[in-house]
């Protein structure tokens, strides 16, 4: 899809992979509807941008109704939009009886419930053709210990994206699914960046994986797995799953250490 001209908008700007794409699309010539929480991190991210100009900083929490309301009204006083990413997603690395009800509860409503809502409300906003980019993970097709909430979250966000890209066949919008794997942003905690070293798990840049993004929204990519051996795990762990369940059962003990996780804690009551 030819970008340049058509109007973006991008959920979780602010964040890293959010603010690398920010900065792609706005060189691609969009124009950027840039949604976040934290109006001085907005801020500070389009006067970074070329063609400032061109573009608008949107706050709102997308956890809120009534602000995505009034994301929603405000998209539609701009004229409508051609590309909607969401992009905006949140992760707990931790076993799932050490996690609170709030915690589970803000993940599953970021990373699938607020996506979903959000693409409803916004669909008779978007032009044809026109794209909706849904930001998954390779934790989406690959259930980690220690991420069971956000697996959970992110499987469900990739079968969305292939249920709605089906219901919209002939219509003019696309759907499209894009799995990174582990990225070197503030997204991740200290315990997730050490565990990674430790198991010499691979990691991307925000930047780079921005630049696979904008790649995946000019061909119009249905589904894009970034990173080796990520890309070829998840098609293992389609056809034979066994075989990943033994691989991570012999990194079972050294992730749960890194995840403050002990056998002897009791589920919570």
């Amino acid at each position: 899809m030819e970008l340049n001209n058509k109007t973006v908008l991008l959920t979780g700007a602010s964040g890293g992979i959010g603010s690398a794409l920010a900065h792609r699309l706005a060189l691609a010539g969009t124009r950027l509807l840039l949604q976040g929480r934290d109006r001085h991190r907005l801020d500070r991210l389009l006067s970074g941008l070329p063609h400032i100009e061109r573009h608008r900083v949107l706050v709102a929490d997308l956890l809120s109704p009534d602000d995505r309301r009034a994301l929603v009204q405000q998209v539609q006083q701009l004229g409508g939009l051609d590309v909607l990413i969401n992009n905006a997603g949140t992760s707990s690395f931790a076993w799932l009886s050490d996690q609170t009800p709030a915690a589970v509860s803000e993940q599953l409503m970021l990373n699938l419930t607020v996506p979903v809502l959000l693409t409803r409300e916004l669909l008779p906003l978007l032009r044809r053709p026109g794209l909706i980019m849904n930001m998954g993970s390779a934790f989406g097709a690959i259930g980690y210990p220690g991420y069971s909430v956000y697996c959970a979250g992110k499987a469900g966000l990739r079968g969305f994206s292939e249920a709605l890209g089906r219901e919209l066949a002939g219509s003019g919008l696309k759907v499209l699914y894009f799995a990174p794997r582990a990225t070197r942003t503030e997204f991740n905690s200290p315990a997730t960046v050490e565990l990674n070293a430790a198991l010499g798990n691979h990691t991307d840049s925000p930047e780079w994986v921005a630049g696979q993004a904008l790649i995946a929204l000019q061909r119009r990519q249905k589904r894009r797995w970034l990173g080796w051996p990520e890309c070829l795990l998840v098609r293992l762990n389609a056809l034979f799953p066994g075989l990943l369940d033994h691989a991570l059962a012999r990194q079972h003990a050294t992730i749960a250490r890194f995840a403050g996780h002990s056998h002897d804690k009791e589920m919570p009551s």
